[in-house]
């Protein structure tokens, strides 16, 4: 039973017992016994209807059964401890209009905007699609090496497979200078995706170019001296229409670097120890 069912037993209740003095004058005890006799014949009516014959939750039946409880104590007050007391008309407006708003209020709590569930967070997900094959070779002039772990993933709300945020190529780019007498400097890369056709396959409008470029830090060295190699971790624009079955055939790496002479000389310093 919701709070809102128990209110209106109550608001029909008081509103039987002041809607009494002025449709049965004859017998009454006066309004605050009216109000009692109405507020008991419908909770209890309602409680008894409720548990025993009818257990729905609809508000017409319920508001008709609390008025006919009150309604019920209410003649059977008349006709079984009636007094001979006749009701005065001074009071008839101010009833009126009390049952007026008793009517109101019920209204408005049964057919008034109700308080919206809070609406839950979307869940997002990693939708992630595998590239075959995972792993693919370098072999760039003097520099060579592998891609792995390649695959591409989008973020979709969870049951709508709504698109979060746009797809993304991920993997691992592992360098290295195979040559004895140069040293290689990293410039940069690009990526193009290549359809059946040999077409480039193109991003969305306002999606940045899939390139990257090689910088020194603690996990890479965009200068490999010879026998060197480095890691590059890529996380590169994917375009939505390369994900259609059978629309991408090709993935091209345009690798950029500058080379330049490598030489090794020994130079010797005369020294001595403690002036010796």
């Amino acid at each position: 039973m919701s709070f809102v069912m128990f209110a209106t037993w109550i608001l029909v209740g008081v509103l039987g017992g002041v809607l009494a003095g002025l449709v049965m004058k004859h017998g009454g005890h006066g309004l605050k016994t009216d109000i009692v006799l109405g507020l008991a014949g419908s909770i209890g009516l309602s409680w008894v209807v409720r548990g025993l014959v009818y257990s729905g939750t609809g508000m017409f039946v319920s508001v008709v059964v609390a008025f006919l409880g009150a309604a019920i104590a209410i003649v059977v007050q008349r006709k079984m401890w009636p007094t001979q007391h006749v009701g005065q008309d001074t009071g008839t407006i101010w009833k009126w209009g009390f049952g007026a708003a008793l009517v109101a209020a019920m209204l408005w709590m049964n057919l008034g905007p109700s308080q919206q569930p809070a609406a839950t967070a979307a869940v997002i997900e990693d939708k992630t699609y595998t590239v075959t094959p995972a792993t693919l070779r370098v072999n760039a002039g003097i520099v060579s090496g592998e891609v792995v772990d390649l695959k591409v993933t989008e973020r979709v709300e969870k049951g709508s497979d709504r698109v979060v945020s746009q797809a993304k190529l991920t993997g691992i780019l592992r360098l290295k200078n195979t040559s004895t007498t140069q040293t290689v400097r990293l410039v940069g890369g690009k990526i193009r995706y290549v359809d059946a056709k040999g077409q480039p396959i193109k991003l969305e409008d306002a999606r940045t170019e899939p390139t990257f470029k090689f910088a020194s830090t603690s996990y890479s060295n965009d200068r490999l001296d010879p026998g060197q190699d480095t890691t590059e971790a890529m996380d590169i624009e994917f375009p939505a229409d390369a994900l259609k079955a059978a629309r991408l055939s090709e993935i091209r790496l345009d690798l950029a670097y500058t080379t330049s002479p490598y030489r090794e000389e020994t130079v010797r310093f005369p020294v001595s120890i403690g002036g010796r």
